[in-house]
């Protein structure tokens, strides 16, 4: 494995372990679940189906396009979000209420939910410009920006304002950091993509310290 690839496995593990985190602070906040998990578990409830279900299947759905229009961004990162990021979110969750209190009240719990959008959107930064492979949700808005003159983020913005507004419309639990998610994880990834995980993926060559002795 040359060092670029160890360089950019490494920022898209990171990035997948921080996402884990931003997506448990974010259920922990209680402010509403993000878009696209509004939505799945919106059509979850109105089909009588449990919700780890019917995400697969929309995973499979969302990854029929990814087979068809951005091929080129499967890869080992794709499937390493789609099955490691839940079982992640799932161990922070635990960790945060064995080791911490709860935030009550309404103050506490929107810091906690800002923090975490901050969180997901450079977790999403990392593994993404680590270019190992995309989740197929996540590929949607990239497609979609190479497809029509829109930059990525107000791409990103249009699929997860329209996921929230599919749940909104299905009676699905539409709260304040859905909105927040929606307008909001666009614009810091695109932010984070210039100002960090491109710097973090740069082939940058190891520096070699040499010593020197006198004979």
């Amino acid at each position: 494995m040359n060092h670029n690839m160890l360089r950019r496995l490494i920022v898209m593990i990171a990035g997948l372990t921080i996402m884990g985190l931003g997506i448990a602070m974010f259920k922990i906040s209680l402010m509403g679940n993000d878009p696209s998990t509004a939505m799945v578990m919106a059509v979850g409830e109105k089909m009588g189906i449990d919700f780890s279900i019917v995400l697969i299947g929309a995973n499979a759905l969302w990854f029929v396009v990814e087979i068809l229009f951005g091929r080129r961004y499967i890869g080992i990162g794709t499937f390493a979000n789609w099955f490691g990021v839940g079982i992640l979110a799932s161990g922070w969750i635990d960790w945060i209420y064995d080791s911490f209190s709860v935030p009550q009240s309404f103050w506490a719990r929107m810091i906690l939910m800002l923090i975490g959008v901050l969180i997901l959107s450079l977790a999403a930064s990392m593994y993404q410009t680590s270019n190992l492979g995309i989740a197929p949700y996540d590929v949607l808005s990239i497609i979609l920006s190479e497809k029509i003159p829109v930059p990525y983020f107000w791409c990103r913005v249009f699929t997860d304002s329209l996921c929230a507004i599919l749940a909104f419309l299905m009676g699905g639990l539409v709260g304040l950091g859905t909105l927040v998610c929606a307008v909001g994880l666009g614009p810091f990834i695109a932010f984070f993509n210039r100002h960090v995980s491109e710097k973090l993926c740069e082939d940058r060559p190891i520096r070699v310290i040499k010593f020197h002795t006198n004979s």
